[in-house]
Formats: C-alpha cells, structure tokens, sequence
C-alpha cells in the first residue's frame, strides 16, 4: 500500500525522469483568470501559457495543484458528506505538454505510470475516447493494447475539452477503475454509467483545435496536453477502499475530528464533513482568504460555519475547528510548508470565527425549529431562510445542510428575491485613490512630521513624471515629488491625503494628494511656477482648513465606532471608512438596520462626549500592549511593532496612525446624515462634523421653514400640516379615480352604438380622452361582456402621449389576438406593446396617428375573419 504522501511524489518522480519540470501548486486565487472564484484544476496557473500569452523556460510540466471546488461554478460544497468522492478541497496531479509531445507520448506515460509504476492490474482499468477520436483509438488499442471489450467511445458531453466558448479546445481520454462488479454500476457510455463500480481517475486532454466565433475548429500549430488525476481518488484505489475518506490522509483527519468533538463513531458524516472542511479553510486562509460577507471571503465563511455546525450536531459547542490544523499540517506539511509555516496564523482566524459564530449559532438553530414547526409542506419560505442568513450569519447552504437531515427543501427562487431586495451592491472599501503604483528607486522611508505641525523645511530627493525618474520638474509639468521630511499625511486608514503647496523662492508646487508607497510619502500634483531640482530645499506647507476639517471627522469616526458599539452591542466591527474634509463614512458589521431611535442615541452619546471636551492623548507603544491594554485596531490596516495608540477619555481608545483634534470639544457638532445596508451584515453610517455639520443643520431648518411657508404655518406644527395635505390629496386622488370610472363607464355604454359588424363578427374602434389606463382597461371588460363576442380596440392621448389597448372575446381568440392587432395599430402611433391573446396594451408618441390607428381595424378583421378565409 502506498500512502497519499508516496503517491504524490511518485507521480511528480515519474515524470522528472520523463523532463517534466516539477512546478509548484500555485495559489488558490487564481492570478490570471479573474472568471474564475478559486483555482478549480491544475491547467489553471498554465493557461496563459497554453493562449501563448506567457512563455515559460520549459515545455513540459508536472505539478501536485491545490484545488478548491466550493462557489461559483463549479461547487461540490452541499455533496460533502453525502457521497463518496466529493470534496471542497482536492489535489490534482497534472502533466502538461506546451507544444512539445501529444497523444501518443501522454497515453504512453499515463499507461506506464498506472501499470508499471504503480503496478495496477491493466484488466481493471476502462478506457474512454472522443467519438470521432480515431487517432487516439488507434493508440489506445493497437499501440498499448488494451483490451477492446474494456473500451468506449463517448460523445462531447463527456470527452471533448474546451477552454471557452471560443479558443483552444479538443478531445479527452478518460481512464477509469474497475472497482469490482460487487459495486452497482455500468462501463463509462452505458445506461447505468453513473454508479460507483467505474470510477474515472485520469483525464487526458489534448488541446488540439480552436474554436472561432463560428465554432468552426481550426487545427492548432503547436497541438497540447493538458492531464488531471485526482490524488485522493488514485490513493483510495491503490490503498484499497471505496471511498476517498478511507485514505490514509482523511482517516488521519477524522480521527482528530473524533477526538475534538468527542465522537466515538468513526463512520459518522459529519466527521467526514469537519475533515474535508479543514483542508479548505485552512489552505484558503494561507492563500490570503479570511471569512468575510462577499465574495471568497463568504465563501471560506460558509465553509467553516458548516463544519462547526457539524461539530455542534456531535455535541461539541465549544471552539474545536482551529485545533485540527495541527493534524493537517502534520499529514500535508512535507508537501505545502506554507501550511506549517503559517499554522499559528490559520489557527487565529478560525478560533475568531469560531467564537463569532458560536454566539448566535445555537439562537439560530433555535429560529430554525421555531420555523419548522410553523411549516404546513416540506419547503421552508425563502423570507424565512433570508432572516436565518442576514440575522444569524447561516448561510443558505448551511440551512439546506439542516433542512436536508429533516427531509425538508428550501425556497431557494424567494431566498435571492430577498437578498436582492435588501443589498446594495456597492461594495466597501477601506482605501481609496491609491493611485498608480511606481516603482521609486528611493532608499529608507520619508519621516512624517505632520503631527506636530504643518509647516515644515525639506530636500526634494525624488521626482517622477508619468512614472519615470527625473532630475527635475518645470513649470506646467504634472508628477511626482519625494522630500526627505515631510508634514504632508498620505492616505492610509480610511483618511484621504493632504493638500498644500511644496515652494521656493521662485516655484510653486500645488500637491493635490499625498500617498504613500514602501515606506516613501508621494506628494503629486503640478508644477505652477518656476523650476525645481531634486536636492533643492523645499517649503512644505499643508492646507491648514481642510487638514482641520479632515481632523474633525476622523476624531468623530472615531467617537462612531465607540457609540455604535455601546448602543448595538460589541459584535460592532470596523469594515471600512472614508475620512475626507466634507464628511466621513463608516462601514461596520451588523445584521439589520438600524431604528431612528439607535441612530438618534448614537448621535446623542458622540455629542455628549464632545461636550465633556477630553482631550485627545496619543501614545506609542508595542503593539501587543497596546491591544493587551483594549485599544481596538482599525480594519485594514497594517501596523509595525510600535503603534500609536489614540485615546478620548474613557470613550473610546483604538490603535490610529491619523491626525487628529487636540480635544474632543474641538469638533463642536456631529451629525448622521444616512444610514444603508451595503452587503449582508455590512451596514453605512455617513455623518458630518464642525462647521459642515453646522451649515447640513442650517439648511434643514431653512428647508423646514420653506416647508411651512408651503404649508401656511410655523416650523412648529408643519409636520401636522403635511400629514393633513397627504391625507386629503389621497381622498381626493380616490374620488378622482372613482369619476373617471364613471365617466369611462357612461361613455362606454354610449360606445356600443358605434359597433360595426364586419363579415359576421362584431367590431367596436373608438377614442376616449381625458381617461387614463385603468379605467381604459375596465372600460373594455365592461365592453367586451356587452358584445358578448367581437374585436374592440380603444385608444386614448394625454399630455402627447398615446395609450392603445385591444380586446378580443374568448370565443374569438382562436381566429384574432389581440396581441397581433395592438402591435399593427401601435405602428400608427409611433409606438409597440403587445400581450394576451384576449388583451393587449400599446403605448405611442404620435397623436396624430390615432385615426389612422383605429380605421385599420376594420380592414384587420376583414384579412382574418372566417369569410375572408374560406
């Protein structure tokens, strides 16, 4: 038996000897395909090779890749646990051929390696090749010899490879294991293909064609192989079992999922789940992928909370996932010592999204029997599998996971009709403008000392124009200038860059932003006047206003963050901010909106605070003091070792590298201007402070005056004035809609004097002004039951518009549609519509055309009437 470990390498052995050069796993994200979620096979990191966009130093290829299948497209997520052969996380062997060998060497090699190398019995493998493949027919059974009775040929479906729509594509040969006939199942092509004695191991494709936009294949220059062998699936045949989690390396993880949870059941599910789901989670965490609301990050989330689900189903209700990363990286260590490497780092995630989760997840599932037991079927409301998600953080899946041990589906169609209801798309972030990235040849770092000042004297060290390096920089010219000292703040933590004015005696730089790359201060802007030279010493001047009101709003954010989590409650975080001179936005986590009474406390604590005037004490200390002390760190950002630690009385103490106010007092006002949902459990404050947030009041009580004046009475009672107009204008809009009913109905009654009978069927086209559509509609119910049976078109113009709307009796909407007629006449008007064969609306722009709308009815009917038939 060889171990999962052995067969790795032993494929990768195989074909170094063979001049393949052994490549690395590449990165679940994928850097070169942003269509794809995660990197889900192992041509992935090689694809821009195959599409001749990169070349590497060497044509063939041989790598072990790390895979993960759970989002998007290509999703095994909700099969995990349930089936044999299903993961979230998987390794892929691969050869690649770029344009050196084909069919012939890549069966060769996979003939070899599966019969020789690894000594598997050839009378239990199955071959599969394209239908038209003959070329690959032909080497399969006359070169290597397979048995004929152990072969197939399969159609597109299942043998034929493309990249896209368009591009490379070509014909697969799949290898299968014979796992024995006391297994259900038939040969690859038959009618019972889809049980488990076949099992396909090794797919090999030979990138062949391209297809264009016509899908016309064209024969490719320099034909490919691209080939794919699940290592779990080889292992689970070469070691003897059924099914993947028998390996060695998933029977490793199972038992320390047992022992985490207190499970004395090796053969339970779930511990197949929590096995499978560790792989994942901490792969993606080591990729750079941390559980979050969108995106990869939702779905590391939704992989993790269904393992602790499954762990809370055993009965373990304490944190446990994060100490199964140990074990993992003990069985995958060797191969990936990134996993080792960073187990401390993976471990903290997951014991943070353990603790999070674990605080609502035994309250949801409570929610979820609440609901099942209302249930009067077996499918739970999309709303309801909405609230579970967007209140409690269980993702859809996870409640299916739930509902499917229940014997219970969901409405999945409601669920997003939900979401989409209550999202905003727009996404968070917490750094904005940063610029185009320039390599800057400076050594060190520029020293920042805009906290004690904003006037300082410098030397210009560096100068870019359009990202190239400069001695110098002349009037008129935009770029990019490094000194070696400056007051300027570049943009980091959510606050924007400063403005100001870099000077000489005779030059004048206008800075327009401030950013800040490797350590180097970028003051970027335009050169008004004069010339400057790197090594001239240089005035550095930050705008003194708008660094003031930028100052202003930071120390309020942070003032916001501290209320929000007094009055919602400490499961408040950071997600994000925007700190400029007119306003502040502030992203934080939070599962539902907030009521005008919170929004109102929150305004009236951060008032109060300023009103007890502290002043703002700033201290650097080690970075873990500082948090061992409860400053809170900022999301998104990056600290050394030293960090400046912002505190505001007992309000509100967080590790900030901005500026700030000397004393609370100083921002004088705050005020919430709108609060959104931005993602699920992803809310937005947006708020002004100082003299903005004054002049936002004064225009609210300008715009309440107006109001009142509108409303002929005082800012005192206009709210009631207001409620009394709203009130009489919906009774009048009532009565309105109730006259024109009656009117509509009186004319139609007249109407039915100009009825015309047209080859024995009756005919009724006539205009009706000054009604609008709903009545326009009842009129022609109330017509089509007077006739009893006939064609009716109706037409009516307001304000230049032309609304049309044709009828046919039930009896008749076998011979005319109403469709058809609305959509002739609508041609008069300068309009379409369409609809019912029974009823049809139109709309038009052309007034002037609506006799000749309704004089085309009759001849209409006429073309279409029995007697005009026969």
């Amino acid at each position: 038996m060889k171990s999962s470990a052995q067969l790795r390498q032993a494929f990768l052995d195989y074909f170094a000897e063979r001049g393949h050069t052994p490549v690395e796993s590449s990165p679940l994200v994928p850097g070169n395909d942003p269509t794809l979620l995660f990197t889900n096979a192992g041509m992935v990191q090689f694809k821009d090779v195959f599409l001749g966009r990169e070349k590497r130093p060497y044509s063939r290829a041989a790598t072990s890749q790390r895979c993960v299948r759970a989002g998007g497209k290509h999703n095994d997520l909700e099969n995990v646990g349930y089936t044999a052969r299903h993961h979230t996380f998987f390794e892929m062997l691969g050869n690649f051929s770029f344009g050196d060998y084909f069919k012939r060497e890549a069966i060769g090699f996979a003939w070899e390696f599966l019969t020789q190398t690894l000594r598997m019995p050839p009378e239990r493998l199955w071959i599969t090749v394209y239908t038209d493949d003959d070329e690959a027919a032909r080497i399969w059974l006359d070169e290597i010899g397979v048995d004929p009775s152990r072969f197939s040929r399969c159609g597109e479906k299942d043998n034929f490879w493309s990249m896209g729509e368009t591009g490379p594509c070509g014909p697969c040969s799949e290898i299968f294991y014979d796992h024995g006939p006391e297994i259900p199942g038939g040969p690859p092509g038959s009618p019972d293909e889809d049980g488990d004695r076949y099992v396909e191991i090794w797919n090999l494709v030979f990138m062949q064609f391209d297809r264009d936009a016509k899908g016309e294949l064209h024969p490719l220059p320099r034909p490919s192989v691209d080939t794919g062998m699940g290592l779990e699936r080889l292992a689970a045949v070469m070691q003897g079992v059924h099914s993947n989690y028998e390996i060695d390396l998933f029977q490793a993880l199972i038992r320390a999922a047992a022992e985490a949870t207190g499970c004395e059941d090796l053969g339970n599910q779930s511990l197949r789940v929590i096995a499978d789901h560790i792989r994942s989670a901490a792969f993606l965490i080591i990729d750079g992928i941390t559980p979050g609301n969108e995106g990869r990050g939702y779905v590391q989330r939704r992989i993790i909370r269904r393992a602790i689900r499954h762990g809370y189903q055993l009965g373990q209700t304490a944190p446990f996932f994060w100490r199964l990363v140990a074990p993992l990286a003990e069985q995958m260590g060797g191969a990936y010592p990134e996993l080792r490497a960073k187990q401390a780092q993976v471990e903290r995630v997951l014991q943070t999204e353990e603790e999070r989760f674990a605080d609502t997840l035994e309250q949801g599932l409570r929610i979820f029997d609440e609901i099942v037991a209302r249930l009067s079927g077996t499918e739970i409301p999309g709303e309801a599998v909405f609230r579970l998600y967007d209140t409690y953080g269980f993702p859809a899946d996870l409640t299916a996971d739930i509902a499917r041990e229940r014997g219970l589906t969901l409405d999945l169609v409601g669920f997003e009709q939900a979401m989409a209801a209550q999202k905003e798309r727009a996404r968070a972030a917490s750094q904005f403008g940063a610029g185009e990235i320039i390599e800057l040849d400076i050594e060190g770092e520029t020293d920042f000392s805009g906290y004690e000042g904003l006037l300082d004297q410098a030397t210009l060290i560096g100068c870019y124009l359009n990202g190239e390096p400069r001695d110098g920089i002349s009037a008129g010219q935009e770029g990019l200038l490094v000194l070696d000292v400056t007051p300027f703040y570049a943009e980091a933590g959510g606050q924007v860059g400063d403005r100001g004015l870099l000077s000489t005696e005779t030059a004048r730089f206008e800075v327009r932003d401030t950013q800040k790359q490797s350590g180097v201060i970028c003051h970027i802007g335009r050169l008004l006047e004069g010339e400057l030279s790197v090594g001239d010493c240089i005035e550095a001047r930050v705008d003194r206003t708008r660094r003031r009101a930028i100052a202003l709003n930071h120390s309020s954010t942070h003032l916001l963050h501290a209320a929000l989590r007094q009055v919602l409650g400490e499961h408040v975080q950071q997600r994000g901010s925007l700190v400029g001179p007119e306003r502040l936005r502030f992203d934080f986590t939070h599962f539902e909106p907030l009521t005008h009474e919170q929004l109102r406390e929150i305004e009236r604590l951060v008032n109060q605070e300023i009103r007890e005037n502290h002043s703002v004490e700033t201290r650097i200390m080690d970075l873990e003091d500082a948090k061992a002390s409860g400053a809170m760190a900022l999301f998104g950002e990056k600290y050394d070792e030293q960090v400046r630690v912002l505190r505001m009385g007992d309000f509100s103490t967080e590790l900030c590298g901005g500026t700030h106010v000397r004393a609370v007092g100083d921002i004088g006002l705050f005020k919430i201007v709108s609060e959104s949902g931005i993602s699920a459990g992803v809310r937005r404050v947006e708020a002004v402070a100082g003299d903005v947030a004054l002049s936002w009041v004064e225009e609210e009580e300008a715009r309440l005056a107006r109001i009142a004046a509108l409303v002929k009475g005082s800012t005192s009672d206009a709210d009631d004035k207001v409620a009394a107009l709203v009130e009489r204008s919906r009774r009048l809009e009532k009565e309105l809609e109730q006259l024109k009913a009656k009117l509509a109905s009186a004319a139609g009654s007249e109407l039915t004097d100009a009825v015309v009978e047209i080859d024995g069927v009756k005919v009724l086209a006539a205009r009706l002004d000054g009604v609008d559509v709903k009545s326009l509609r009842e009129t022609l119910d109330q017509l089509k039951n007077k006739l009893g049976s006939g064609v009716v078109l109706l037409a009516t113009e307001s304000e230049g518009k032309v609304n049309l709307i044709a009828g046919v009796t039930k009896d008749l909407v076998g011979q005319f549609k109403a469709g058809d007629l609305v959509k002739a006449a609508a041609e008069k008007v300068g309009g379409r519509g369409g609809g019912r064969p029974d009823m049809a609306q139109a709309g038009g722009t052309d007034p002037a055309g609506i006799p000749a709308a309704l004089e085309l009815v009759g001849d209409w009917v006429k073309a279409r009437a029995p007697a005009a038939v026969s």
